[in-house]
């Protein structure tokens, strides 16, 4: 059977298919089929059984939204599937993979991924998953320079940030940090430096991002020597692998969790020639380090698969990863954490909690972000030296600091109450009657609903089924 395409009308539009009037009213964000006739159950034929919701004609078949009194909908499936009847000759419906199963039952492959596009039909996760969203590893890689075909976000970069720009602000760094590779660092993730529909200023948010960006490459890879003539804020991505770490020598103290049962199964750790593990030092521009950053930073990659860079993790170094891992941190909201694009552009909406603690739409917030340098009542060295670096960098991209709250040194860690505290991963769903079921919840599990695909393999670790 055709996949539906499915689109959210308003509720006097359902109201007027139906009738109106009564207590039997859809719940708000009830959803009718793109190009589909839309009447009453009981205008199809008087055998027909379904006289409580609206029903629809595609392509032939016929349809029963689920409706409930208004506000009373089951908290577990708010929206309510569409689902198959029949076709108006009365033949019984046929198997559908849009139907969900019955309690208990191992659903099919494509009923798990009906199930996972159900569960993130809101505007949260649209907004959220456009934030994420990637291009081709094929086509970052055909963007160099001054090409007429590059993405429009990295053409964007590219008048605001010109490769003698870049030259000038790291006159010290790494050869492998290259110009080139940060554009495509920058085409990976679309969303950075992208146009904005809704008002807001695309090339000042651009370069209120790039200030933050650079603030936190100085301090993460730069070179903080005060004995030499270059300024401190241009000796960033000096490092490209963390000092006094390799392959061969020590493992810097980030392999305790590949011998951990629980973290190696969820992430489990690649293994050298001779049987010991890959390590999992810090790498790259913003220096990812542990398994449990090298996986779901693979997973963002390549295409959900996690074992890549678990297996290599050194082509977080020695490719255009190094500064991809960076924007990837960038665009990514850590639960309760929000990710560092949108407090920047300001999707993020600060809740109350939020402003008692002190996070704002500032650079402040993304202090506690990366390294939650912040409330001690004082600034930290490592917070001041990135505020000053920040500084640096806005005045000479044209971003006015002037108003925007620099200092983290009273602000509080984020909290289960915070706005920011999105249920974005797949995780085993307990309750009665969800069996091979998985749910959202905003702690970390190995399963990020924001990388397609993860739904089914909730499902499948959790219950030890394949789906087909």
């Amino acid at each position: 059977m055709q996949k539906l395409t499915i689109v959210a009308p308003s509720l006097a539009l359902l109201l007027a298919a139906c009738g109106g009037g009564g207590t039997e009213t859809p719940t708000p964000g009830a959803r009718t089929l793109a190009g589909a006739t839309v009447a009453s159950c009981a205008a199809w034929s008087s055998a027909q059984v379904y006289t409580a919701g609206m029903c629809a004609t595609y392509q032939g078949k016929q349809y029963e939204a689920k409706w409930w009194n208004q506000g009373s909908a089951p908290t577990s499936d708010p929206y309510g599937p569409w689902k198959y009847v029949g076709d108006a000759t009365g033949t019984p419906p046929d198997p559908d993979p849009t139907t969900p199963p019955q309690p208990g039952g191992v659903p099919t492959k494509a009923q798990a991924e009906a199930r996972e596009v159900q569960l993130t039909d809101n505007d949260f996760f649209r907004k959220v998953k456009a934030s994420v969203r990637t291009l081709d590893n094929a086509a970052v890689e055909a963007v160099v320079p001054g090409r007429a075909a590059n993405p429009a976000n990295v053409r964007r970069v590219e008048r605001l940030l010109p490769a003698a720009k870049w030259d000038f602000y790291f006159p010290a760094r790494e050869a492998s940090y290259t110009y080139t590779r940060f554009l495509q660092s920058v085409a990976k993730f679309p969303a950075v430096c992208d146009d904005y529909t809704d008002g807001r200023n695309a090339d000042a948010i651009c370069r209120h991002s790039l200030a933050t960006m650079f603030a936190h490459f100085a301090q993460e890879t730069g070179d903080h020597n005060a004995s030499i003539p270059l300024p401190q804020w241009r000796q960033g991505l000096k490092y490209l692998r963390e000092m006094g770490c390799d392959e061969n020598g020590t493992n810097c103290g980030y392999n305790a969790e590949c011998a951990d049962p629980v973290f190696n199964q969820v992430w489990t750790c690649g293994k050298n020639a001779d049987g010991s593990y890959k390590k999992y030092f810090g790498r790259g521009a913003k220096q990812l380090s542990y398994n449990y950053n090298y996986g779901p930073f693979s997973q963002v990659m390549y295409d959900g698969d996690q074992s890549v860079l678990l297996k290599n993790p050194d082509l977080v170094a020695s490719t255009w990863l190094n500064l991809a891992s960076a924007t990837f941190f960038f665009v990514f909201p850590q639960p309760p954490k929000p990710s560092m694009l949108h407090v920047i552009d300001g999707t993020w909406v600060p809740n109350s909690a939020d402003i008692t603690a002190g996070a704002g739409n500032n650079f402040a917030t993304t202090i506690m972000i990366i390294n939650a340098e912040c409330g001690t009542g004082t600034e930290k060295a490592a917070a001041q030296n990135r505020i000053d670096y920040y500084k640096q960098f806005a005045a000479d991209l044209g971003w006015n600091t002037a108003g925007e709250q620099l200092s983290c040194a009273t602000m509080q860690r984020f909290g289960p109450a915070s706005s920011a505290a999105y249920p974005i991963y797949w995780e085993k769903n307990w309750n009665s009657g969800g069996d091979y079921q998985c749910q959202l919840v905003s702690y970390q599990t190995p399963y990020s609903a924001l990388v397609k695909g993860n739904y089914v393999k909730c499902v499948e670790k959790n219950w030890g089924v394949a789906l087909k």
